[in-house]
């Protein structure tokens, strides 16, 4: 789907016009790029996936369990990890439990307790889903290297100021 090109950064008018009424103008400039570009690349590496039956969310969930050392973790820890709302891991985890990606079994350890667990079929379309993602380099190929590195760097502070580490 093509879009229409504006004549102007519809984002740098926003920051014109608030600038007429309050205060903090280049922290709004900031966040509002920030969560376009959010959108934007989501899109993106949503399409991307699409093929693959998955959306980022489920994907994020896959390579979660396949980074563990097991293959599974419990629901609550996922959501921790993930950092999402349980009801929003038990959504993911439904979806790719249907899909054959993963499956669900009990805590050995604790009873209340569910594990999902990657299933082979899980790991190959994480293997798969990977392949493309980082062919399209995860949707920011236009952007150096060096520019991403200092982005990394330049969202950290904000990162750790939030508890995120």
């Amino acid at each position: 789907m093509s879009r229409k090109k504006l004549a102007f950064d519809p984002i740098d008018e926003a920051a014109r016009q608030w600038g007429l009424r309050w205060e903090a103008v280049d922290q709004m400039h900031a966040v509002t790029s920030l969560m376009r570009v959010q959108q934007l690349v989501l899109a993106q590496l949503d399409e991307i996936l699409r093929p693959h039956g998955l959306s980022f969310a489920r994907y994020e969930a896959l390579v979660l369990l396949t980074f563990s050392r097991a293959g599974s973790l419990p629901l609550g820890k996922m959501g921790e990890r993930l950092q999402v709302h349980p009801t929003s891991v038990t959504s993911i985890v439904d979806r790719l439990e249907a899909a054959g990606h993963v499956v669900r079994r009990r805590h050995p350890q604790d009873g209340r307790a569910v594990l999902a667990e990657i299933t082979d079929a899980g790991r190959a379309v994480v293997e798969a889903a990977t392949a493309d993602l980082v062919t399209a380099r995860f949707a920011l190929a236009d952007v150096p290297a060096d520019d991403l590195r200092q982005l990394s760097a330049l969202l950290r502070p904000v990162r750790e100021a939030a508890g995120d580490f």
